[in-house]
């Protein structure tokens, strides 16, 4: 299924080291940041799209090893982050703010780099199973609207789907949970033309240790068809998972204060990347793809384009 007419950004950070580089692919839809001179109409920040109203924030961790796929929600999102865990493995965290799905999920367990990656929204609503013991303080404490599953209603189990990757929520008892959640605000997008120069390419892969991400580009569909770990990554909705354009972001890579099952997982830092970086322009869909001045890592979306370049 193409993820729908928002800016849905995928941030996949590929730790090449225990403490080193780590990559951010990130994919953005046709839109503007800024409504043009004189016109009334209101544009999210996070999407480029028309909307109505600004909405709250709701971020919301994802399981993504492959009993959890696929997942369900995920084409609403305004703003979607892989992120590296323990064991070379990848977990998502989307951030909903445009568009809200009815349920979302699997929900799985927050790790510490989540903290850092919210900062950048003042105080989103942050959906999460639970946290390691000496983290779960932690995160309950941060800067956020706090709807771990202990605390608040709206989570639910799948009985047709073995546990832990069967815990759901409904994203309406979410939202009454977290009345003070923050409005979307600018984050670092902005939307113009695409760039000039690079090479044209129509596949591009990264990977965890243990996780792998490939980018197809599709003539017909003007878009990257996205697979992971060697198959084609779908939804709950129905079809294949595609984007618009994949920008790949180097960050830096530490390991966690807190352990998990025994071992410190990675720590993606967040980074600033300006819109002059060759990082940020890496895979750009021809002539559809928006030149974007990113805060941290970001995220998959929709174009029309007639081919790749990079």
């Amino acid at each position: 299924m193409r993820w729908p007419r928002r800016n849905i950004v995928i941030g996949v950070s590929v730790a090449v080291a225990a403490a080193g580089l780590a990559v951010a692919l990130v994919a953005v839809f046709p839109g503007r940041s800024t409504p043009p001179a004189g016109s009334s109409q209101l544009f999210s920040p996070f999407t480029g799209e028309p909307v109505s109203a600004l909405g709250p924030v709701l971020a919301v961790k994802i399981d993504n090893l492959a009993q959890a796929r696929p997942q369900t929600g995920l084409t609403e999102a305004d703003i979607v982050y892989v992120l590296p865990v323990e064991g070379g493995l990848s977990r998502i965290l989307a951030v909903f703010s445009s568009h809200f799905p009815p349920v979302i999920g699997p929900v799985r367990s927050a790790r510490e780099d989540d903290l850092e990656l919210l900062r950048q929204f003042g105080r989103p609503a942050f959906a999460y199973s639970g946290a390691q013991p000496q983290l779960l303080p932690v995160v309950e404490k941060a800067r956020t609207v706090d709807l771990y599953t202990g605390r608040v209603g709206g989570y639910f189990r799948d009985p047709h789907r073995v546990a832990p990757h069967n815990l759901y929520a409904h994203t309406t008892q979410l939202l009454a949970e977290a009345p003070g959640a923050s409005r979307a605000h600018d984050i670092g997008f902005r939307f113009g033309p695409a760039p000039s120069g690079g090479r044209a390419m129509t596949s591009f892969s990264v990977s965890y240790p243990a996780a792998s991400f490939v980018f197809r580009w599709s003539p017909k569909d003007g878009r990257w068809l996205v697979w992971m770990d060697g198959a084609p990554a779908g939804a709950t909705e129905g079809g294949p998972l595609s984007a618009p354009t994949v920008v790949i972001q180097y960050t830096k890579v530490r390991t966690s204060r807190f352990l998990e099952q025994g071992v410190r997982p990675p720590y993606a830092r967040r980074q600033t990347v300006t819109s002059a970086s060759a990082v940020v322009a890496a895979m750009v869909a021809m002539q559809t793809s928006q030149a974007v001045r990113t805060r941290g890592r970001r995220r998959w979306g929709r174009a029309r384009g007639s081919g790749p370049r990079a």
